[in-house]
């Protein structure tokens, strides 16, 4: 097991990991930027680095500094937590180099699944069900229309090197198409440095599910269920659900025994979460993430188990403490993201929180580093906190998140709060008919 851990990541997943870390007995090392001296996390962590100015570009993305904290400290591994550097095979490979321990996958599979056009590749490979689209990169209008003619419009623009709804165009007709891909490719190009899209055939009413799964690194792998990921606000995840409303026990166990055996296959190690559009009981692969997912913690509130506890035992090499046949899904979870936001307009809402109460009780759980008479600071996500619920079913789940909603209290600051406020009260929500479109309408429809 791991002496002592470096945290490169701030914020609430920060503070989750060092619990975990704690609770193993490991030393934790927070590293922050010139904003986050204050942070909950600076404050537990056995030591603390300082790795830069606010911009996260000389801070929380600097590898360099990162490094120097690591030899600094004598941290014998980094917990990259999600977004930053969490998914970027350069820094796992740059830590292996100095030998460090990267908690998480191979390098090279996160430069596989890196690329949406390899990841979609491997997916068949591996027997995990594709949308019907084009095999590779498509770089002229007269492909991109040959290949929308056999798969039928709607059809969808994508950037190979894509994420958070970048890079992204529909066309629904064929003189659609050249807006479409001249757009797509822009945008791309501008976001990511890479021009490259692909083609692929548009669901119109799909639900976005995603498979959560742990693998040993030597071939074998549990799936630990699915989430629906479906409330959704400009690609970006709302609120999500384990299990999801939408799927039987049959549909679950086909989805998550194929996603298991293909993570199996590939000798894959750690956290990874293979992401669906789901429609008319059938699945379709868009991505997979190969890090810790921000809406872990309903997996853990169904399964029991602690998925960073997982992933350094496995990067450790100490392997899976559970087999499939010991996971079993107990209840009903909903987490809902509360950011430091308008709730009617969206845009960011930094400042000091002069008052923070959560709410408590059973089934309750609360994932934030935020505290009363914190700053949040202008630089990064909007992300403050995460409440958490879990019931014996759905309905009671309901029951505890609208009573716990009711008790959540930030003052100083807008957020989204009243936005969960008038969800959790929707039919369609309380139902679970809803689509990945469904929250976007209703906004325009109300807001």
């Amino acid at each position: 097991m791991f002496q002592k851990i470096l945290i490169a990541n701030r914020g609430e997943i920060a503070l989750r990991v060092l619990r975990a870390a704690r609770e193993l007995g490991i030393q934790t090392v927070a590293v922050h930027s010139t904003a986050d001296a204050e942070a909950m996390h600076v404050r537990l962590a056995d030591e603390s680095v300082c790795i830069g100015p606010p911009p996260s570009r000389d801070s929380y993305l600097n590898i360099h500094q990162i490094v120097a904290a690591c030899e600094i400290t004598g941290a014998d591994a980094v917990h990259p937590g999600y977004g930053f550097l969490s998914e970027n095979a350069k820094f796992a490979d740059i830590l292996a180099a100095h030998n460090i321990t990267f908690i998480g996958p191979r390098a090279d599979h996160i430069r596989i699944m890196g690329d949406k056009i390899e990841a979609k590749r491997t997916a068949q490979r591996l027997g995990i069900p594709v949308v019907p689209g084009s095999d590779g990169a498509v770089t002229d209008e007269a492909t991109a229309k040959k290949i929308a003619a056999e798969i039928g419009y709607p059809v969808i623009i994508k950037a190979s090197a894509g994420g958070g709804g970048r890079g992204m165009k529909v066309a629904r007709s064929e003189a659609d198409l050249e807006i479409a891909l001249a757009t797509a490719r822009s945008e791309a190009g501008a976001a990511f440095g890479d021009d490259a899209v692909y083609v692929e055939k548009y669901l119109e009413k799909p639900r976005h599910i995603e498979v959560q799964v742990m693998g040993d690194g030597d071939g074998r792998a549990v799936h630990l269920g699915e989430r629906d990921c479906s409330l959704q606000r400009r690609h970006q995840k709302v609120w999500e659900e384990a299990n999801s409303p939408a799927l039987n026990a049959a549909d679950r166990t086909r989805i998550g025994t194929t996603v298991a055996n293909a993570m199996a296959e590939l000798s894959y190690a750690g956290a990874g979460t293979v992401e669906f559009l789901y429609e008319n009981g059938e699945f379709y692969f868009i991505e997979m993430n190969t890090r810790l997912q921000v809406e872990h913690p309903v997996t853990e509130a169904i399964t029991g188990i602690d998925l960073v506890h997982e992933q350094i035992r496995v990067a450790s090499g100490s392997g899976l403490s559970v087999e499939q046949k010991d996971i079993k899904f107990n209840g009903h979870a909903i987490e809902c993201r509360i950011n430091a936001e308008d709730p009617k307009t969206f845009t960011p809402s930094p400042g000091t929180v002069s008052h923070f109460h959560t709410p408590g009780g059973l089934g309750i759980r609360v994932d934030s580093a935020v505290f009363s008479g914190y700053r949040i600071p202008p630089f990064y996500d909007s992300l403050i906190g995460k409440l958490i619920v879990h019931g014996s079913n759905r309905v009671e789940c309901m029951m505890r998140l609208r009573r716990a909603l009711g008790e959540f209290v930030v003052d100083g600051i807008k957020t989204t709060l009243p936005l969960f406020q008038e969800l959790v009260n929707n039919t369609d929500i309380a139902n679970g008919d809803y689509d990945i479109h469904w929250l976007e309408k209703y906004l325009a429809d109300s807001h």
